[in-house]
């Protein structure tokens, strides 16, 4: 099963990652993936790490420092540490972990042939794959994940994040 939630920046779709994650973990399961924090500095966004949620090994994923790299928006994206970095956590977290967390499917993460590569293996697998999905991107593989047989949507908003976490969890009860 594939459960993506999507919804506007800002409104707390990492949080809400964050939160299941945090359940399953409490309950005893192995937790694997990558995830894409925020870089501010003097209060502005200047990019995003990109973290192997079991190893903790951090990366860059982009930045507005950059010089060289795939432009997104005011970013550049650093392909080598989406590679070393966010595509090897997935092919461990196959390997070893009991549900699979992605922050998130993105046009940055995108810029990575390997890294979508890898995302549709993960997806294709018997693991429970939690993973934020940009919300208005038209690309390709984008669409191609949504609409996925074993998809399963949530889209966050102001009105029902705070009860998302439950309904997620008890969607993922119900198959396991």
């Amino acid at each position: 099963m594939n459960i993506l939630i999507t919804g506007p920046p800002g409104v707390g779709k990492t949080t809400l990652l964050n939160k299941i994650k945090k359940k399953i973990k409490d309950m005893g399961y192995s937790t694997g993936g990558m995830y894409c924090p925020e870089i501010r500095e003097g209060g502005r966004r200047t990019g995003f790490e990109i973290i192997d949620i079991a190893s903790k090994q951090k990366g860059l994923l982009a930045s507005t420092h950059n010089i060289k790299g795939p432009s997104v928006g005011k970013y550049r994206v650093n392909l080598d540490d989406i590679n070393q970095i966010g595509v090897l956590a997935l092919r461990n977290a196959l390997k070893t972990s009991d549900y699979i967390f992605i922050d998130e499917i993105a046009p940055m993460e995108l810029t990575s042939s390997s890294f979508s590569q890898t995302v549709w293996e993960v997806m294709e697998s018997k693991k429970i794959v939690i993973a934020i999905i940009h919300q208005r991107s038209k690309h390709p593989f984008i669409l191609k994940v949504k609409n996925r047989e074993d998809a399963m949507i949530f889209d966050i908003n102001l009105k029902n994040r705070d009860s998302l976490t439950d309904e997620i969890l008890q969607n993922i009860a119900s198959i396991g």
